[in-house]
């Protein structure tokens, strides 16, 4: 009774998903694109593949951007032991299909992540029938789980963590997620600590894998860009990374209150490209210049550009922007929203400090205080203060950058290691096809 209340649900909520999907589109058109896979009507076809002959068709379901991004990394060495493989790729936001497609090669398949009804998600699974299935972190979907165990295929939530905001939300609809967390063949934390909450939500079997995340390497490009700008800046620079509505109004806040803010150039990158414009609105208001990465030439910031603001407004460029700043103030830590991922940075060498909320990275956040390449602060005031404090101290400053490096670097390994699981779970799914 309890399921067929849950399907009613996602079935009657469909509706309303075009509605949102249609006033999104209109920000941003990605997501008016191919419409019907959302419902799982599809017009391109099943990939070939043989398991048999190193050829499997592997689907990987990465939400939106930040996902994609470590869907990418695990992807990498899946390649480098698989050269034949064929990719099935999902998404749910229309930044991570953009993302995604970088990811595609002749043979490959990218769409929609299906709605979770059992119609969309049973056309989905009966259409492309892959081999096996990888959900990159969080992705649970009772119907999408449920009709993969149905159809035999194996399914693995990788980089998967749990907080502890995330446990109570689970543990509130047990009645649905207990039984999709129980089905997944194979669970590949990030912590011990992920392993345990998950293990509290219902999982039979997790194995600590690590984060993908500290494997990734910054693109030489970007970072020789970031370079480029850091030599043409004529202040040290303190950047906002990623941020989240209510912290751009703080930090200009913050500024303020410095008894010098032009020591410093401070740059402004919004998580959401949305919300670029609107962030160029709330500098002008505070009595700021603001000068917009996309009018920048390709050489960096234009003569001038030092009396306001930087906005980066821009997508794929963190590694520039991390290897310009001096330091990085985390966004999403000092809005209650879980912070973001701190790994880019400590791989560019750049320090972070960071606010309160970083539940939905504990783990990293912490190691990273722990290893001198990330500072926590109370609020945003407390955080420009220490920034701006670390760029006085030059040694101070030097020693936090290569504790980030080595930081970043003691925690590789993972993606090698779930690849490893994915090939015995692939074997494990053909030799019980066979049988």
């Amino acid at each position: 009774m309890i399921r067929a209340l849950y399907d009613l649900t996602v079935w009657a909520a469909q509706s309303l998903l075009r509605r949102k999907l249609r006033r999104r589109g209109r920000a941003e058109p990605g997501y008016l694109h191919a419409l019907e896979e959302r419902f799982g009507h599809y017009t391109q076809p099943r990939p070939e593949s043989d398991t048999a002959q190193g050829r499997p068709l592997i689907w990987i379901h990465a939400v939106s951007l930040g996902e994609t991004r470590a869907a990418a990394i695990l992807l990498t060495e899946l390649r480098a032991r698989l050269p034949d493989m064929r990719l099935l790729l999902t998404h749910g936001t229309a930044t991570g299909r953009a993302e995604g497609g970088k990811l595609l090669r002749a043979g490959d398949v990218q769409v929609w992540q299906p709605w979770d009804t059992r119609a969309a998600t049973r056309r989905f699974f009966a259409h492309f029938r892959p081999d096996a299935g990888v959900l990159i972190e969080t992705e649970i979907w009772p119907n999408l789980i449920d009709e993969g165990h149905r159809a035999g295929v194996p399914i693995a939530l990788a980089n998967a963590r749990l907080s502890v905001k995330s446990l109570r939300g689970a543990r509130r609809a047990a009645v649905w997620l207990r039984p999709a967390y129980a089905a997944l063949s194979a669970v590949w934390a990030q912590t011990e600590a992920d392993a345990e909450r998950l293990r509290l939500a219902g999982v039979r079997d997790v194995a600590v894998l690590g984060n993908l995340k500290f494997d990734a390497v910054p693109d030489a490009v970007a970072v020789a860009r970031g370079q480029a700008w850091r030599a043409r800046a004529t202040r040290p620079v303190v950047m906002l990374a990623s941020s989240q509505p209510g912290e751009e109004q703080a930090l200009l806040v913050a500024i303020r209150a410095l008894p010098q803010p032009d020591r410093v150039q401070w740059l402004i990158v919004p998580r959401h490209p949305q919300r670029f414009d609107e962030v160029a609105g709330l500098i002008r208001a505070a009595g700021w210049p603001v000068s917009r990465r996309c009018a920048w030439p390709e050489e960096g910031p234009p003569a001038g550009a030092e009396n306001g603001i930087w906005l980066g407004d821009s997508l794929g460029e963190m590694a520039c922007y991390y290897t310009l700043a001096d330091a990085a103030l985390l966004g999403g830590s000092f809005a209650p929203m879980g912070g973001q991922n701190l790994i880019e940075a400590a791989a560019c060498g750049c320090p972070v400090v960071m606010g309160p909320h970083t539940y939905n990275f504990h783990e990293a956040a912490r190691l990273a205080c722990q290893a001198g390449a990330a500072l926590r602060m109370d609020d945003m005031a407390q955080a420009v203060d220490a920034a701006t404090t670390l760029l006085e101290d030059r040694p101070r400053q030097a020693a936090a950058r290569q504790a980030a490096r080595a930081f970043a670097a003691s925690q590789h390994g993972a993606a090698a290691r779930m690849t490893g699981a994915l090939q015995a779970l692939l074997l494990a799914g053909m030799d019980k096809r066979q049988r």
